[in-house]
């Protein structure tokens, strides 16, 4: 049987490459696909097709209510491929079919119908009208950057695509996306519904390859105004360093080492839920998830023996099946990552309490797993507690009381995602108000919702995606004067400040004389 092969498109054309690359069920280890690997000449020319349809504006210059239309469609064709979908997903990276749907078709159709609505309510310009000098009154104007690119993981690869391209297509911008190399079919999926939904061919393309040759040439583009970015530390300050030459607006969503505070008086058995559904969701392949499980001393043993407890309830395996609760990793590499770190934690002095290693059974002979993996012992200032390992493993650290937990918390370079757990919400909300993080949850974890902003403290990045002001992200303002001529020099103060007004043009310094020539309060 032939497998199939995917191309790039740019300019609504399907492109190939002399290049070509594998792809590869990370369950299985079979190659489920290939697909064209771009180079920065593909990159080049679907920037110039995105700038020329955004200099034609045959997209921006639609009404905003057309433009939303184009969102709705696009959702409800989204919608009834839904199963095509899940099952590309599941083959593509090992995310389990339960979770599969929600992140490659509820989330993403969710979030057209979203931007749908907030386009067809939005305002380009300021309330109001903004009166200055005397004579002259205008507005602030917003409008699209030009070209945006948008650079996305292989985790949620639709999911993290539609926060990016549907605020920068909302606002008329035209677009090229690079997904990783990894997981690029879904992807190019979601530019085929968009343009059967109907979005002018060259208004958003999509150049697969690698992040060194094709992440690296959008980032440096000189033709690319806006670039937004989902992926670790380490490559997003190479994304900035890269975006100076035409300083480039740069948003950047990286790594997180969630610290989730478990307080004395939570329930107990909601925590110890919530704490492996923050930890392990996606095996752990999420950058907000919940790797630091501060507990006080006081119920620490409790906690991690109920905790262990209901991780032998686990189901690994077969991501397809939907009584599947957690699949494999991404690649080779990273299962050999986060078992190096596994390695370091107990050279460093913490213990395995639960899992460390590769799960039994001859399901796993081939594919990518880790089990499920407790650490106890751990102290705030060990690797295992300092670096993200992007995999099912948690660090079970001790405190004792909530004045260190806070401190422990916040005693790292990330700051994306925190969680607190209690029975009272006005000492949870106390707590959750000094964690130096984007998103804090009570008594829950992973609860994004798309009217609010999502994004990093400190070294977990920059710039916040999803939200009404998502579309700031990709507009400029413009001060555009609304009056000109003899209408404009009409008197709009009362006359005691006009007279005043006048006042200070009559001077003898030849820069307040109302001549016409130079700028004077009275008359420009």
């Amino acid at each position: 049987m032939t497998t199939p092969h995917y191309r790039m498109i740019i300019g609504g054309t399907e492109i190939d490459s002399d290049d070509r690359y594998e792809l590869v069920n990370p369950a299985t280890e079979d190659v489920i696909a290939s697909a064209a690997k771009g180079d920065a000449s593909h990159v080049d020319a679907a920037v110039a097709e995105a700038k020329k349809t955004f200099e034609a504006g045959i997209w921006r210059n639609l009404p905003t209510a057309e433009r939303a239309a184009v969102f709705d469609r696009a959702a409800d064709l989204l919608e009834t491929r839904a199963d095509e979908m899940v099952r590309l997903t599941t083959m593509e990276d090992g995310t389990t079919v339960r979770l599969a749907n929600v992140f490659s078709v509820i989330m993403p159709s969710g979030n057209l119908r979203y931007f749908a609505d907030e386009l067809r309510r939005y305002n380009p310009d300021s309330p109001g009208e903004l009166v200055g000098p005397p004579y002259q009154a205008g507005k602030v104007r917003r409008e699209p950057l030009g070209v945006c690119a948008a650079i996305t993981p292989w985790n949620f690869p639709v999911a993290l695509g539609a926060w990016k391209v549907l605020p920068a297509l909302a606002m008329g911008n035209s677009v090229v996306l690079k997904p990783d190399e990894k997981t690029p079919i879904t992807s190019l999926i979601l530019a085929e519904i968009l343009s059967e939904a109907g979005l002018p061919d060259g208004v958003f393309n999509v150049v697969t390859g690698d992040g060194e040759t094709v992440g690296a040439r959008l980032s440096a583009h000189p033709d690319v105004r806006k670039i937004a970015f989902t992926g670790s530390t380490e490559v997003g300050k190479k994304i900035v360093e890269s975006s100076v030459g035409n300083l480039k607006r740069v948003t950047l969503e990286l790594g997180g080492k969630g610290a989730n505070v478990v307080l004395e008086d939570a329930d107990i058995r909601t925590a110890v839920d919530g704490s492996i559904w923050a930890f392990l969701m996606h095996s752990g392949q999420a950058c907000e998830s919940g790797t630091r499980l501060l507990l006080p001393s006081s119920i620490h043993d409790e906690f991690v023996e109920r905790l262990i407890e209901r991780l032998k309830t686990i189901v690994i395996g077969d991501p397809s099946d939907p009584a599947t609760d957690i699949g494999p990793l991404i690649s080779a590499g990273q299962r050999d990552r986060v078992l190096k770190y596994l390695d370091i934690a107990k050279q460093e002095g913490a213990t395995i309490a639960y899992g460390g290693g590769v799960p039994a059974g001859d399901i796993f002979t081939k594919g990518f797993w880790v089990e499920p993996t407790v650490l106890t012992g751990v102290t705030n200032d060990m690797t295992v507690a300092r670096e993200e390992v992007f995999g099912p493993v948690l660090a079970v650290i001790r405190y004792d009381s909530v004045d260190e937990a806070i401190k422990i918390a916040n005693d790292s370079e990330y700051g994306l995602s925190a969680g607190v757990w209690s029975e009272d919400l006005a000492t949870a909300v106390s707590v959750a108000e000094q964690l130096e993080s984007g998103s804090v949850w009570i008594n829950d974890w992973h609860m994004i919702n798309q009217v609010y902003p999502f994004g990093g403290f400190k070294q977990s990045g920059q710039g916040r995606e999803l939200g009404r002001d998502a579309f700031s992200a990709y507009t400029q303002q413009k001060v555009d004067p609304g009056r000109r001529g003899k209408e404009a020099r009409e008197p709009r103060l009362r006359d005691g400040a006009l007279d005043a007004s006048r006042q200070l043009t009559t001077g003898t310094s030849a820069s307040r004389q109302c001549d016409r020539r130079t700028w004077c309060t009275a008359c420009n």
